[in-house]
């Protein structure tokens, strides 16, 4: 028992190693090929793939829906716009500050899923979402301005500054794969210790769950919470990318897509919240390179997350990961095989 014990922590270690390392070469090589435009799109891409990787925190390990999640990464775009304008603080700070900020609400947020579970409780964040959207319509974000609020009248708004190690567009793209590698390395460790056992466990059941020593409160907060971190992230990391956020743009319906991409993408794998935040803002902006209109990609998505709740749940991630494994038992059969011989 103790050798296969370690040899699952061995295959756990090797497999979180190989994930930051997949998405570091993808953000050291990426910009080597991409014009301009397109570095600006992927960027934004990985940095919605932050809070992509929050949502399947709750739906893959709790099977919780929130809807509120794009509302939280605005939260964090918000707090990390006000310290980096109004209080000089370095980037980092910034977005590590906005991403507590979303954390705390995000805990909030997810104490109606001690009493509500699917639909109810679905609804009651997208509730919150839209009260979120006509908040920050009302006030817009920080840019530069004095006052509480931060903001500009009858003059050019600021941007906010990037970090001084990623001031060009390139550099800021390998940056943001760092956070989000630094990102998925965090959940993955969550769901290898006791808050991914009992994660698990409340999923099965809460009342194994209480059985088994589990407390639903502290454990289902803390999943909201670090979901809520992951969104208040990558909204930073969206602030600093084009220096400044629209209030437009964060609508109830954005939180929504946001889910079910995510869902499309996986929930169960990693690389679920690569390819959410792909489909995101690369899709739609591919279209647009083709001459198609981008608004069309809701079709697609529709169609998408239709074949991905009936015939595939693990998404085109878990897909992708199936086939390679059997490509890989088939081809170690045969060598085996040929050694046999």
């Amino acid at each position: 028992m103790p050798a296969a014990l370690a040899d699952a922590s061995r295959r756990a270690r090797r497999s979180l190693v190989l994930m930051v390392a997949c998405v570091l070469l993808i953000g050291l090589v990426v910009p080597w090929f991409a014009n301009a435009y397109w570095i600006k799109t992927l960027t934004s891409s990985l940095a919605l793939s932050v809070a992509a990787a929050g949502v399947a925190l709750l739906y893959g390990q709790l099977g919780l829906v929130s809807l509120c999640q794009y509302a939280l990464l605005g939260a964090g775009g918000w707090v990390a716009l006000r310290a980096g304008h109004g209080l000089g603080w370095p980037f980092e700070l910034s977005v590590l500050a906005g991403g507590l900020l979303s954390c705390v609400v995000g805990m909030l947020a997810g104490l109606p899923a001690l009493r509500l579970k699917g639909l109810y409780l679905a609804l009651v964040t997208m509730m919150m979402a839209g009260g979120f959207q006509v908040v920050i319509n009302v006030t817009g974000f920080p840019d530069g301005g004095a006052g509480w609020l931060g903001r500009v009248f009858g003059s050019e708004r600021l941007m906010m500054p990037r970090p001084a190690l990623a001031l060009s567009d390139a550099a800021y793209f390998r940056y943001v794969a760092v956070w989000l590698a630094a990102v998925l390395a965090l959940i993955e460790l969550h769901r290898r210790t006791r808050a991914g056992r009992s994660w698990a466990l409340i999923r099965r059941g809460e009342a194994a769950a209480v059985a088994a020593g589990v407390n639903i409160l502290r454990y289902q907060t803390w999943a909201f919470g670090l979901a809520g971190f992951c969104a208040g992230v990558a909204g930073a990391l969206l602030a600093g990318g084009v220096g400044q956020l629209d209030g437009r743009a964060f609508t109830a319906g954005e939180s929504v897509m946001l889910f079910a991409l995510t869902v499309v993408g996986g929930v169960y794998h990693w690389a679920g919240a690569l390819i959410a935040g792909l489909l995101l803002r690369a899709v739609p902006a591919l279209l647009t390179d083709f001459g198609v209109n981008g608004y069309l990609a809701m079709i697609f998505f529709g169609v998408a997350l239709l074949h991905a709740l009936i015939t595939a749940p693990s998404g085109i991630a878990g897909q992708l990961a199936g086939a390679f494994d059997a490509v890989r038992a088939r081809f170690s059969s045969s060598k085996d095989k040929d050694a046999a011989s």
